[in-house]
């Protein structure tokens, strides 16, 4: 009988081991997960601790007893500290004794994930700092927020997860600060002028002050509690502080010892979600993931790449001979009453890549004007000049933004060209869209743009 161990037992790690199990009912599957919660979903933290729901067992997709039932053993409080490739055995923690035992494997999957980077700034472990990455995480900070006395909250990094928390924080009608070393908010993610409407809602927004360009010194602290923050623009007072300047793999034990990974400590995988080790696979949130518009292996870390390539490896280690083609890095964001998505390359990583493109920004409505609801939508597409091949896309707007964004994904992934995406038949009806989709607008305002 074929023995695998997975280190990790959150999206990716539940997804393959899940997934195996049910092809192979032979195969003995034991997970290690160093905490106390597996297979639970981090992206609705925010949306809790902004109390837009109260229970956090909703985040939690199973149960350790439902995997059991299934012939998968899941050892909760159990940390991998070591792995020796050459004996194909692992080190193992138990968290709850600090017993230490070896156990072997004939293949094992990396599914460690990420952990919230925490800066060298001085009273960075002062009370009421929290991060906002782990299950615990959420639980106490939504204890600090519900606290009446907490009213003033500073967030430190405007991406994904800054910007999801200071909506939480305004749900539950706090003054919020948001500090940005960068010019922009989610840097890398979306163009300028996308973020420039991202940030002109945050600034519109009553009790949120948007600070760019603006290092964080100090966290001032008294009696071992945080009460506020110094950088190098002046003093803010603070109740509670939220440290979302980004996440790193969770790889350390594997340094040194024959792996290929990124800058950043993420394994490079293959599309079957191996390693250059033999016997080892990778997936989530600690590994890279192949991009189908750049060609190279990047760090993207998104749930939705984490369970696919999850269930890539569940099925190849069950015998099923299947591949990840690749991610568009498709992602979206809910900025207070804007939606925003995107898919495939900026305009940026376009430059970046030297791609001969060409891109479009244009101002549109989300459906007609005579039936109830238009609101502005503005929308941007990078494309390729000679290949006419659409690379990438934005959408922004308060309703209809987020899933036309699907449709610039699929169109990517099929190597669509902007004459058919500018006439690809969608859905009309005036509560829905215009006659021409904002899609088809696109793709046209393109076509001319290179007549």
């Amino acid at each position: 009988m074929k023995k695998i161990i997975i280190i990790g037992g959150v999206a990716a790690g539940m997804s393959a081991a899940a997934k195996a199990k049910r092809l192979n009912p032979e195969l003995e599957i034991v997970v290690y997960e160093k905490t106390d919660i597996v297979s639970w979903g981090a992206c609705g933290l925010p949306y809790y601790v902004g109390d837009f729901y109260q229970d956090a067992n909703i985040m939690i997709a199973r149960e350790p007893e439902q995997f059991a039932k299934d012939g998968i053993v899941v050892k909760s409080l159990h940390e991998v500290i070591d792995i020796d490739i050459t004996k194909k055995e692992v080190l193992v923690l138990n968290k709850k004794t600090g017993e230490k035992f070896y156990d072997s494997y004939d293949e094992v999957i990396v599914t460690t994930g990420a952990s919230a980077i925490r800066p060298n700034i001085k009273n960075i472990d002062s009370e009421n700092i929290f991060n906002l990455k782990d299950f615990r995480d959420g639980i106490e900070l939504k204890k600090a927020m519900l606290k009446e006395e907490n009213r003033k909250v500073i967030i430190i990094g405007a991406g994904y997860i800054g910007l999801e928390a200071g909506e939480a924080a305004r749900h539950l009608n706090k003054e919020v600060k948001i500090i940005q070393l960068s010019s922009r908010v989610l840097p890398g993610s979306f163009d300028k002028e996308i973020t420039d409407l991202m940030e002109e809602e945050l600034n519109n927004t009553e009790n949120l002050d948007l600070h760019l360009e603006e290092s964080v010194e100090e966290f001032i602290a008294k009696d071992g509690k945080v009460v506020g923050v110094k950088t190098n623009k002046g003093e803010y007072p603070a109740d509670i502080v939220i440290v979302a300047i980004g996440v790193k793999p969770n790889t350390e034990f594997l340094k040194d010892k024959g792996f290929n990974m990124l800058r950043n400590g993420a394994l490079i995988i293959d599309s079957k979600g191996r390693t250059n080790v033999e016997g080892v696979y990778a997936a989530g949130d600690c590994a890279s993931v192949y991009h189908k518009v750049r060609k190279e292996n990047v760090y993207i870390p998104l749930a939705t790449t984490s369970n696919k390539i999850g269930r890539v490896v569940g099925e190849h280690l069950a015998g099923v001979e299947i591949e990840f083609a690749g991610t568009l890095g498709s992602a979206a964001i809910k900025v207070m009453n804007l939606e925003a998505g995107r898919t495939g390359i900026t305009e940026e990583e376009a430059k970046e890549l030297n791609i001969p493109y060409g891109s479009v920004f244009i101002e549109d409505a989300n459906q007609t004007g005579y039936y109830p609801g238009q609101e502005d939508l503005f929308a941007k597409l990078i494309f390729h000049k000679e290949t006419r091949e659409v690379l990438g896309g934005q959408l922004i707007g308060k309703k209809g933004a987020v899933l036309r964004v699907d449709v610039l994904a699929a169109a990517i992934d099929k190597h669509m060209t902007i004459d058919e995406l500018g006439m690809l038949d969608l859905c009309y009806a005036p509560p829905f869209a215009l006659t021409w989709d904002t899609i088809n607008t696109l793709g046209n305002v393109a076509k001319s743009k290179l007549k």
